[in-house]
C-alpha cells in the first residue's frame, strides 16, 4: 500500500476483497499452477491436456493447448448455439472466443455479442452448454436477478452442477 494510506484504510481495503478472494481461490490457484507447470519444451510439460473433461494422450505447450482448445470450441459452437438459442428464446448476433482468466463467458447485451473462454474445452461439454445458456439468458436479463436465474433454471434445470464444476466447488480437475 502507498505510504500515505492509513492502517485502517488498508485493513478496510483488504477486508472488502476477502469474499472475492475466497470465492475465486480455486481459479487463481489453478492459473498459478498452470503457469508454474508450463515448460519451454512440450515433451516435458506436466500439465495434462483435458478435452471435454477427459484427459488426452497429448503433450502440448501452453500456447499449443490454447490453440487446440480454441479449435475444439470453434468446432462445437455452431451446434451448441443452434441447440440452445431456441430453448432460451433469444439469439446472439455474434459469438467470439477469448483467453479469459477470470470469466467463462461474457455478454454485450446491446450488440448481442457473446464471448466464451478458450479454456472451456478442458471441462465436460455440459459446462460449455451452461455458459452458453447463462450468456444467452443475459439477453433477456442484463443482470443476475432472481428472474435471470429462473430463466437459466427453466432452460437448463441441472445448471447448478455445471456451474459448481466451473466455480471449483466440485473437486473436478483438482
Amino acid at each position: 500500500m502507498p505510504i500515505h494510506i492509513s492502517a485502517s484504510q488498508t485493513l478496510h481495503a483488504v477486508a472488502k476483497r476477502v469474499p472475492w478472494a475466497i470465492a475465486n481461490h480455486p481459479q487463481v490457484l489453478e492459473q498459478h499452477q498452470r503457469k508454474q507447470s508450463a515448460s519451454p519444451h512440450p515433451a516435458t510439460a506436466k500439465n495434462p491436456v483435458y478435452l471435454w473433461g477427459k484427459i488426452q494422450p497429448l503433450t502440448l505447450s501452453h500456447d499449443e493447448k490454447i490453440a487446440y482448445y480454441r479449435q475444439q470450441l470453434s468446432d462445437v459452437m455452431p451446434s451448441l448455439f443452434e441447440k440452445w438459442q431456441p430453448i432460451v428464446g433469444t439469439y446472439a448476433n455474434e459469438i467470439r472466443l477469448k483467453k479469459m482468466h477470470t470469466r467463462w463467458g461474457s455478454c454485450n447485451t446491446r450488440a448481442k455479442r457473446i464471448w466464451l473462454s478458450v479454456y472451456l474445452p478442458a471441462y465436460p461439454i455440459e459446462c460449455t452448454e451452461y455458459v452458453i445458456v447463462h450468456e444467452l439468458c443475459h439477453l433477456h436479463h442484463a443482470n443476475h436477478s432472481q428472474a435471470f436465474w429462473q430463466t437459466v433454471a427453466t432452460a437448463m434445470p441441472d445448471y447448478q452442477k455445471w456451474h459448481n464444476i466451473l466455480a471449483g466447488k466440485s473437486g473436478y480437475l483438482d
